[in-house]
């Protein structure tokens, strides 16, 4: 399972200091979608200019214009662009398209979709590198929350998929036992005391 740090900080500066920090543990770094709106995709270069050996995730959330907004993102740097999983079909068949053209992949996030499992495989078949199973900060911040919900979707759909959504050092163990191919922390990294020693205590709990 590979760890991805989502880093929801806001200017290119923060994000080259935690991607600085973190890169050694960590096989994804994703540029939240707050970073890529506050600073633009010159962040994502920056990024993938400073840590060219990591996949570097753009988290769009694109829901119109699949092809095209994929095509900027890949132009600059990234190999990871999301689209939202409650868009068109089109949509991720357009940014599908752009992803092979530049030989790298498209993830479908699924924040907001109720039919996750359904949803999941439906994008899989359009093309999906794999399916991100995300509940947003909003959503975890309700009452009742359970990132449990996430994981025994992701079981059941039997696609390559991520979780995002609350994993910390005391569920990324649930987390792999899913069978998730990807562990998308955020908070847990980047708001820690020292965000180096947490990604590298996250990264020796994936066995």
């Amino acid at each position: 399972m590979k760890l991805q740090v989502a880093m929801d900080v806001l200017t290119v500066e923060a994000a080259l200091e935690l991607a600085g920090k973190v890169a050694e543990y960590v096989d994804i770094i994703e540029l939240g979608t707050p970073l890529v709106k506050n600073a633009g995709l010159s962040a994502v270069t920056a990024v993938k200019t400073a840590h060219p050996d990591k996949i570097v995730f753009a988290d769009m959330k694109t829901m119109d214009a699949g092809e095209l907004e994929a095509e900027i993102a890949f132009a600059a740097g990234a190999d990871l662009v999301s689209v939202l999983g409650s868009a068109d079909d089109s949509t991720i068949a357009g940014a599908v398209k752009a992803a092979k053209a530049h030989n790298k992949g498209i993830v479908v996030d699924l924040i907001g979709v109720a039919d996750k499992v359904t949803r999941a495989k439906e994008a899989r078949a359009l093309g999906a590198k794999f399916i991100e199973f995300h509940a947003g900060l909003d959503e975890q911040a309700k009452p009742g929350y359970n990132l449990n919900v996430l994981l025994s979707a992701g079981e059941e759909a039997r696609v390559p998929f991520s979780v995002a959504g609350g994993v910390n050092l005391s569920t990324i163990e649930a987390v792999q036992r899913a069978g998730a191919d990807v562990a998308v922390v955020g908070g847990s990294i980047y708001s820690a005391d020292d965000p180096a020693v947490a990604a590298k205590e996250l990264k020796a709990a994936i066995i």
